[in-house]
């Protein structure tokens, strides 16, 4: 639609300036909705259209972009030509804009804005879009959301403009906190509560071994030993931690189908675990390790 007014004002401007109206259409550009002002649709810059860019040199802007305005007039497209900072600018007829439009969204329906000529020459490519992201074993709030709904936007975007889309959830899901968490569970944990609201239990666990470690220094040792049990492929801390994780993703599913938001995948920096023991090695057998009073790695 917007291609064909474009056409429309090129094929006026090539008959004043002489050049095919090919060369021009590039040129002008669609001007974006104010609200404070309504200038014009499209708009020409004089500037692209000068070959010599030295300063000194060149002509007035301004002063081209008025006597061009002058050699042009209003047809059946164009209602008002006006200039302003080196701009030619162009309104179209409210009636035949709203006549072209409603009748495009009839004809293209769901494909409405995606079939324009501008993205026929669109190379077609995979993309990874990942996003959304929150912590498992922590309930999904607000702070989520603004990631999850640009991100399905950007997803949603390339999908329809026919490129192969991948959605990823890259979720927070290791780390020193599932140790707090593992200890907190084996302390003030409940199974029935787990399953009936998993997120919500979770959260009131963490929140009560966080103020037991900060005094007793005991359950904080126990929870530094649970995530080295963790990082070591203990089976039985393995499987408390892969019941957080699932159960948290359950939830989030839920959450996620009432927004529309759908993943291809759930990944997470949990994937890293095997791989970062290579790297570990890899940096010890160098020497470039050092062990903390907690048994923590430190890279020197």
């Amino acid at each position: 639609m917007a291609c064909g007014f474009r056409r429309s004002i090129a094929s006026q401007l090539s008959k004043v300036l002489e050049l095919p109206p090919e060369n021009l259409i590039k040129s002008i550009s669609a001007v974006p909705i104010s609200k404070k002002e309504e200038v014009a649709d499209f708009q020409l810059s004089v500037d692209s259209l000068l070959e010599n860019n030295n300063d000194h040199s060149r002509p007035d802007i301004q002063v081209q972009a008025e006597r061009l305005a002058e050699k042009l007039k209003c047809d059946t497209v164009v209602s008002e030509i006006s200039t302003s900072q080196g701009t030619v600018n162009f309104k179209i007829n409210r009636e035949l804009l709203t006549k072209t439009v409603l009748q495009q969204v009839l004809e293209d329906g769901p494909k409405y804005g995606i079939k324009s000529e501008l993205f026929s020459d669109l190379p077609q490519k995979k993309i990874v879009v990942e996003f959304s992201s929150p912590n498992v074993a922590k309930k999904f709030h607000v702070g989520h959301l603004r990631s999850t709904i640009i991100g399905n936007f950007i997803a949603n975007l390339k999908e329809a403009l026919g490129h192969q889309v991948t959605r990823i959830n890259y979720l927070g899901d290791w780390g020193m906190q599932f140790g707090l968490l593992g200890t907190g569970f084996q302390l003030f944990g409940y199974e029935e509560k787990l399953q009936s609201n998993p997120l919500q239990h979770l959260f009131e666990v963490y929140v009560q071994v966080n103020k037991e470690a900060a005094d007793d220094k005991s359950v904080a040792k126990s929870a530094r030993e649970f995530f080295q049990r963790l990082e070591m492929g203990d089976m039985q801390a393995l499987s408390l931690w892969q019941k957080f994780r699932d159960l948290s993703i359950e939830e989030y599913i839920r959450i996620y189908k009432r927004l529309g938001i759908y993943f291809d995948e759930y990944s997470g920096e949990s994937f890293y675990r095997e791989k970062s023991q290579e790297v570990i090695k890899l940096l010890d057998s160098k020497g470039l390790l050092q062990k903390t009073m907690y048994d923590q790695v430190t890279i020197l």
